[in-house]
């Protein structure tokens, strides 16, 4: 049986462009080596790509009963979200656009097969 778990983050508050630095690290290692790894990773983003992978792994404990020492990351994807447009009023009466950039991350989890 070949399942593919999955648990999406959306609107997270970060550029893509922040969250996929992190998440590049993580594609394709094994479920709890990538949280070990994400707790030492010194970046603001390794918070919520660590709460949607240990999501992800509830998800497949509970729906599927799959065992967590088999589930490995097999995709992971930072997506862009909606930007909203902030602003800020420069001098001479100038204005300075200030975009706040959110983020959906996507994680889907495989099951290793054993041979």
């Amino acid at each position: 049986m070949d399942f593919e778990v999955r648990a999406v983050g959306k609107y997270i508050q970060m550029s893509p462009q922040k969250v996929r630095l992190v998440v590049d690290q993580v594609r394709g290692k094994p479920v709890d080596e990538a949280l070990v790894l994400l707790r030492f990773i010194s970046k603001a983003a390794a918070k919520p790509v660590a709460k949607v992978i240990t999501s992800a792994v509830a998800n497949a404990e509970e729906n599927f009963g799959l065992s967590r020492d088999d589930l490995y990351i097999s995709r992971i994807m930072a997506d862009g979200a909606p930007t909203r447009r902030w602003r800020r009023f420069g001098a001479r009466g100038r204005f300075k656009p200030i975009l706040k950039r959110t983020t959906h991350l996507t994680v889907i989890l495989s099951e290793r097969e054993l041979e």
